[in-house]
């Protein structure tokens, strides 16, 4: 694959940046893809290495070797053929997957891994500059419907695959446009929302029809999530109206920090505080927008919501911006022997930290402070881990200043509202309760309604949520149609 010696001549090519000085003044994309001279270095360090962990390492198991030896030689077509072949999205995943499979890489046991998302990126971005990029609509219709509720990537992918089998589809959406957490909750300078739009279309043009602003289940007396919900249908109608149901409403569920002080005035979700900004890019005039703008904000939460956070607190024009993390600061490089080729524990510094931000590590809050019911501050302590439990470390108490928290904690579980509605079983966590065995896949415990994605196996990644979509599809084709050639 590749050029047999390409890994000994040829150094990683990390993508660039646009530097931060000027990045943070719009809220637009800012990565500069490789060109195809650079694609082509990357893709000729591609190994011949007999066993290619990547394909594993990758939750869709994209066939990496071979789209790297063909932008090696320079076949961008069949190259997107390839990645198409396992990805619906690469335009998703090319930018804001953690690339699983670089760590997997075996190159990456002794070396820097070869650059598998920035060839991935780059050859999505030039499939969809040649017109590469087509529809796909089923040639034979089955006559079977089937609802997917929830428009996040698992939601997406599953209803392009079933479309293309020749269900008619449709997918419901509580929210006024298409994407989940794709379109609300990561922000435009890491994700433009152009590459949900032209995903949309493709997929229309495939025959699956959208509702937006329509909530499935009950609606709550006081939710801020269903604010853009015009309509309510119900559990009992979508199952008496489709052959199949498929649920992958994600996990919506924000984890709360309840110690003293939380009511005070200053302290929101990050999935309060990251979608009124990219509904803002969007041209929607939105009333009392939580602002970082001259304030001191923390950020609580270490991991990619905290950081984009990070990078939306910058973009307001934070006085400063601090990040806290309960767990220790992690080793700058990890132990590649003990841990490849699995995700190895280390120190990442995201772009949005270097545009700006003070990280603090095994820190926990302990209370919020304010005065007239508004934050000023909170108290913290530094803890270390005994018997599976953080404790406190004595003398090392500490009071913050605070205009504004946000918290990025993660996700804890999906609506109660949609999985009660149904009757779907739950498992420990609150998830809906689905195997994934070949058989009976990704079903629930109520008759022809499936579930898949963050709803299913928790908070995840958004190509785990491709994987268990494309999954689920197949699932669903084969328990309406006794067969199924989609792909797993």
């Amino acid at each position: 694959m590749g050029k047999v010696t390409g890994f000994m001549e040829y150094e990683r090519i990390e993508e660039g940046y646009t530097p931060a000085v000027e990045r943070v003044k719009n809220y637009q994309e800012f990565v500069i893809g490789l060109s195809d001279e650079q694609s082509k270095l990357q893709g000729a360090r591609c190994m011949d290495c007999g066993t290619p962990f990547c394909n594993s390492g990758c939750p869709v198991n994209n066939i990496i070797p071979d789209f790297n030896d063909l932008v090696y030689r320079g076949d961008w077509q069949n190259a997107i053929a390839v990645l198409h072949s396992t990805n619906n999205f690469p335009d998703f995943t090319g930018r804001v997957c953690p690339a699983p499979c670089e760590a997997a890489c075996t190159l990456n046991i002794n070396d820097d891994a070869v650059g598998i998302k920035s060839i991935e990126h780059a050859i999505i971005d030039r499939a969809w500059e040649h017109g590469w990029v087509k529809p796909q609509p089923a040639e034979t219709k089955t006559g079977k419907k089937i609802a997917v509720v929830g428009s996040g990537p698992a939601g997406m992918a599953a209803a392009q695959q079933l479309a293309r089998a020749g269900h008619e589809v449709t997918v419901f959406e509580k929210n006024d446009t298409i994407g989940g957490l794709l379109r609300f909750g990561i922000p435009d300078f890491k994700f433009d929302k152009k590459h949900i739009d032209r995903r949309v279309q493709q997929m229309e043009a495939e025959g699956v029809v959208f509702r937006t602003g329509t909530l499935v289940g009950e609606m709550p007396e006081a939710s801020k999530i269903t604010n853009w919900a015009k309509q309510v249908i119900s559990p009992d109608q979508l199952k008496k109206d489709y052959d199949a149901v498929l649920l992958t409403g994600g996990a919506e569920q924000s984890r709360d920090l309840p110690v003293p002080g939380r009511d005070l005035s200053g302290i929101h979700f990050a999935m309060e505080f990251l979608p009124q900004q990219n509904r803002v890019n969007a041209g929607v005039r939105m009333k009392d927008q939580i602002r970082a703008d001259g304030m001191h904000v923390i950020v609580i939460g270490g991991g990619d919501t905290g950081s984009d956070c990070v990078g939306t607190s910058n973009r307001h024009g934070a006085a400063s911006v601090t990040q806290f993390e309960v767990m220790p600061m992690p080793p700058e490089q990890e132990d590649k022997p003990l841990v490849w080729p699995y995700w190895p524990l280390k120190l990442r510094t995201s772009s949005s930290h270097e545009e700006g931000c003070a990280r603090e590590f095994a820190i926990s809050t302990k209370e919020f402070v304010g005065k007239n019911g508004k934050l000023t501050g909170l108290k913290t302590v530094h803890v270390t881990m005994k018997d599976g439990k953080f404790v406190e470390i004595p003398g090392t108490e500490k009071e913050y200043r605070a205009d504004l928290v946000l918290l990025a904690m993660g996700f804890t579980s999906p609506a109660a509202t949609l999985l009660d509605g149904f009757k779907v079983d739950k498992d420990s966590r609150g998830n809906a309760r689905a195997s994934t065995d070949a058989l009976g896949g990704y079903a629930t415990s109520t008759p022809k309604v499936f579930a898949a994605g963050d709803l299913r196996r928790g908070q995840s990644l958004v190509v785990w949520a491709i994987r268990e979509g494309r999954q689920a599809a197949r699932a669903i084709d084969e328990y309406l149609m006794g067969s199924s050639n989609l792909p797993r």
